[in-house]
């Protein structure tokens, strides 16, 4: 029986994408941070509980081939990085393959993935910063990121994966909580001002979110000066969350100083953002995804596309540039505004944005442009796509479609639907053993590394309907149930 606060040397097995080693020890599995596979370490012994245990990495006696300096001085205690010690070619892989090894898990799919797309930029890539802030066990107030599996916050001055424009911001926040005596919120006793600082850097201007869980902040005018020693253009809104959850955002926002939206651009495409508007993190890598994206729909020029969970418009914007016609579904009333807005901007008159739930308006939609050259493209959110979508897809005409996913998890639970891999018996979803019961197959499968050092990737799917399925279900719900 291992027990706690034993140390153990051993041989790591595995690498999972949370860049844990894999250790088997005694009849137990521990997953033990920051190890690479090959690796003979010891660990301390944290926890055991039916098996599985974890540990907490003491040294590292014969490191891999793959492992390098992390170059974040919290790494080890920071949530938020997890693969800072594998080397950027091998972490490429090694989502790859978590991916693939997700599909075939969860979807019940089989599926060579390829290597994932890099980014240019492994470090500084981030244009958004989310900060929590709170006290630590004296009550002083904290600002930095969550330890991993907690809310515990671990104080930081910089971070690597965000440009400099986040440090310079630290500072001035930290300055501003000082000299003003603003108290982080504390979780437990439920006291304090400031929960979170939310920033968003958007064409070289900022928009910047103070979370406070009171309705005013009295000194805010002090921050607005601060910060306008360090940031030329930029704007500085109130948001009032009171709400016991892990929900950043409230639904109330008041704009404190600068401008409502600001404006950026993106092949070709003028569009602008506010502080809820949803954007990838990562400009160069979402300029490669939605160039992809775009192509892997619009052939001729003669389709008319949905891009359901349209967020800002971009992408749909990008749509609309070569397609006959658009429609965008977002449910986020300020998105849709700033979609509204690209709309004009760029004088796309084929291009409709609703703003509502998918789930409410896809089935519309498909029944009005019936007959038409119809194209779907879908960017859910990491819960994934509602099932009455992934059903009403798979009665439809449409005869292939793309979607992205940040989410591999949810990723092969909808795949798995799609094709046919899993059918719903009794509301459980189960794998299937007939080859024949899906209607769509996986045409090409591609992850983007949209989060460097991190477990999150992003995964592009292109699927079209499976000939042989189409001529014996006629389209219909028979085989599926449904």
């Amino acid at each position: 029986m291992v027990e706690k606060n034993t140390y153990i040397t051993a041989t790591v097995e595995g690498t999972t994408v949370n860049g844990e080693g894999i250790v088997r020890h005694d009849g137990v599995t521990f997953f033990v941070p920051s190890c690479l596979t090959g690796e003979k370490v010891c660990f301390l012994v944290l926890k055991v509980k039916d098996k599985i245990g974890y540990g907490k990495l003491e040294e590292v006696y014969t490191p891999a081939e793959e492992r390098v300096r992390e170059v974040c001085p919290v790494y080890s205690k920071c949530g938020g990085c997890c693969l800072q010690h594998l080397r950027y070619n091998d972490q490429l892989d090694l989502k790859a393959r978590y991916v693939q090894d997700t599909l075939k898990k969860i979807g019940g799919i089989e599926y060579a993935v390829p290597r994932t797309v890099a980014s240019d930029r492994p470090y500084a890539y981030r244009n958004k910063l989310q900060l929590p802030v709170g006290v630590d066990k004296n009550g002083e107030t904290a600002v930095g990121f969550y330890a991993q599996r907690s809310h515990r916050i671990i104080p930081i001055n910089a971070c690597a994966i965000h440009p400099e424009w986040a440090e310079r911001l630290i500072k001035t926040l930290k300055t501003y909580l000082s000299v003003c005596a603003v108290k982080g919120y504390d979780e437990e006793k439920k006291t304090g001002v400031l929960r979170h600082v939310v920033a968003r850097e958007i064409g070289g201007k900022f928009i910047f979110t103070l979370v406070i869980a009171k309705e005013s902040l009295p000194t805010v005018s002090v921050l607005v000066d601060m910060l306008k020693k360090e940031f030329y253009e930029f704007s500085l809104y109130l948001n009032f969350n009171d709400k016991d959850s892990n929900v950043i955002l409230g639904e109330r926002f008041t704009l404190v100083h600068g401008s409502p939206f600001y404006e950026s651009e993106e092949q070709g495409i003028r569009f602008e953002a506010g502080p809820a508007t949803f954007l990838q993190v990562n400009e160069n890598v979402r300029g490669k995804l939605y160039k992809a994206a775009v192509a892997s729909v619009v052939k001729d020029g003669t389709e008319v596309i949905i891009d359901a969970y349209s967020g800002g418009g971009l992408m749909t914007a990008m749509l609309a540039k070569k397609a006959k016609r658009v429609y965008g579904i977002e449910i986020e009333k300020e998105a849709v505004r700033c979609a509204d807005s690209l709309k004009a901007k760029n004088k796309l008159e084929n291009m409709t944005n609703i703003c509502g739930k998918t789930e409410e308006h896809i089935f519309s939609i498909m029944e009005e442009e019936k007959g038409e050259n119809l194209k779907l493209v879908l960017d859910p959110p990491r819960a994934g796509v509602q099932r009455s979508v992934l059903y009403a897809i798979l009665k439809s005409g449409i005869t292939s479609f793309t979607m992205i996913s940040c989410n591999p998890a949810t990723l092969a639970r909808d795949l798995g639907i799609l094709t046919g891999a899993l059918v719903e018996v009794d509301g459980e979803l189960i794998k299937s053993t007939e080859k024949l019961n899906g209607f769509f197959e996986i045409e090409s499968l591609q992850p983007y590394d949209m989060f460097p050092q991190t477990k999150h990737v992003e995964t592009l799917v292109c699927l079209k309907r499976k000939e042989k399925a189409k001529e014996e279900s006629g389209f219909g719900a028979s085989i599926l149930n449904l």
